[in-house]
């Protein structure tokens, strides 16, 4: 077993490079640091070219059991030194394992397709402002989260987290102002951005699609009447939170869209965005059962 010990390994500076968002549109490729999040890559089928591992940081048990899992994937294992793996990882957390992988690019019309949602039309959609009818369905109406012009890919990966926990189908980052594969976005979700259907859209096309498909569309927005425990989350439902500097815009209104709160009670008027999406993503799983 041949093991990289020069930080200047043309391999090693082609996957550091990979931090930058540029390079990682430009080649199509994204890190994946962590264990965990490695770990769930590959569960999900996420197309791996290489991993680089340091055994002698591989101590946790998820750092095992990813490594166990390598020689199954198909692609190449490079060994590495300490000083090398910890030039790689991002931040000061080396846990042993990092990948190199095809950047998932998934567009709204995957989606649906992934998911098989079999929506639309008045039988399925209630008025806006309902509180009382329930979805006509054979599955589980369909759960979208959208997040609007989000900015720190840490609280793009916080939602993801909220998101996957509360059994949300999808998520849309419509004009997200990072990438969706931001190596902190990655970590912030602990990997669950690969296993929930996720796609970057413009906000009017996220709209669009909403309304195509007829989803109800619930608007988080500061100064709501309407408190987010009294409307009907049981329906085909897009939950929609804008960035915590903006808010939403100001498409995001109209007689189809309605704004809930959640009741502030202190000095503050708001909560961090990742905060405010985990309630209204568990209010919709309570309604749910």
């Amino acid at each position: 077993m041949t093991i990289i010990s020069s930080l200047q390994n043309p391999r090693v500076k082609d996957a550091v490079r990979l931090r930058d968002r540029r390079h990682r549109e430009k080649r199509g490729q994204i890190l994946i640091d962590g264990a965990r999040e490695l770990g769930r890559a590959i569960a999900a089928g996420v197309s791996l070219r290489e991993v680089f591992v340091c055994e002698a940081l591989c101590t946790s048990d998820d750092a095992r059991r990813t490594l166990a899992a390598l020689p199954g994937w198909g692609g190449e294992i490079l060994y590495v030194g300490e000083a090398v793996f910890r030039k790689l990882a991002f931040g000061q957390r080396a846990e042993g394992v990092l990948g190199v992988a095809e950047m998932p690019l998934l567009k709204l019309d995957d989606i649906e397709q992934r998911l098989g949602f079999g929506w639309g039309g008045s039988s399925t959609a209630a008025p806006s402002g309902s509180t009382t009818a329930a979805p006509t369905k054979q599955r589980e109406s369909p759960l979208v989260a959208v997040l609007e012009g989000v900015e720190k890919p840490g609280n793009l990966g916080a939602v993801l987290r909220s998101a996957d926990g509360a059994g949300m189908q999808a998520l849309v980052a419509a004009d997200a102002r990072t990438d969706l594969y931001n190596p902190n976005a990655i970590r912030a979700s602990l990997g669950t951005i690969f296993t929930l259907p996720v796609c970057a859209a413009t906000a009017d096309e996220t709209l669009a699609w909403l309304r195509r498909h007829s989803l109800a569309i619930v608007a988080a927005r500061v100064a709501a009447a309407v408190p987010y425990t009294k409307v009907d989350l049981r329906r085909p439902t897009a939950i929609v939170l804008g960035s915590e500097a903006e808010g939403l815009s100001a498409r995001w209104s109209g007689p189809d869209v309605t704004p809930v709160c959640l009741p502030m009670l202190g000095a503050a008027d708001s909560l961090n965005v990742s905060v405010a999406a985990a309630v209204l993503f568990y209010e919709a799983r309570r309604q749910r059962g």
